[in-house]
């Protein structure tokens, strides 16, 4: 792992952590302001209408993914669930489109653009192989290896029945 690795990912996952444990300890206020997303996407998403637990569990996945991506464990995993858990964090709490007051607006728009740059940290982490093939460089040398082996398998093939027409022509003469 690369010095910037080892130092980056725990600067990111910081933010991840603290937030979490934050909403894990205290979710009340939170859950105020999570209130309507969550009675609005509790029936068609299926998930209980109990906008606490659902702030705590939103918190949980904060600390556990944030804690595995500053140690480096299962890195990309731990930044996509981040992503996960970002996202509805930042609409209900920096809809700063809702705000009427200049001052608060512009406050909620800077929470809100910050946590954009977060989640474009953690989307760039999500998809940093540390140098390593990712899976779909591997899947596309796996299918170009596959079709260069189909083709030798095929001219060997084709000399192998040619060199038996020979032997055949030349066992009936």
């Amino acid at each position: 792992m690369t010095v910037v690795r080892r130092i980056a990912r725990p600067m990111l996952a910081a933010i991840f952590v603290t937030g979490g444990l934050d909403a894990l300890l205290h979710p009340t206020e939170r859950a105020k302001i999570a209130a309507p997303l969550v009675t609005k996407l509790s029936g068609p998403l299926n998930l209980p209408d109990d906008p606490e637990m659902l702030v705590r569990a939103n918190g949980a996945t904060m600390v556990a993914a944030g804690t595995m991506l500053g140690l480096g464990t299962f890195p990309r995993v731990a930044a996509l669930a981040l992503a996960g858990a970002l996202v509805p964090t930042t609409y209900t709490a920096h809809a700063f489109w809702t705000i009427q007051d200049p001052a608060a607006r512009a406050q909620q728009k800077v929470h809100f653009l910050k946590n954009v740059g977060l989640l474009g940290g953690v989307l760039l982490a999500a998809v940093d192989t540390a140098g390593k093939p990712g899976l779909a460089y591997r899947t596309k040398q796996a299918s170009s290896d596959a079709r260069r082996q189909a083709a030798l398998t095929k001219r060997e093939a084709r000399r192998a029945a040619k060199g038996a027409r020979r032997f055949a022509k030349h066992a009936l003469d």
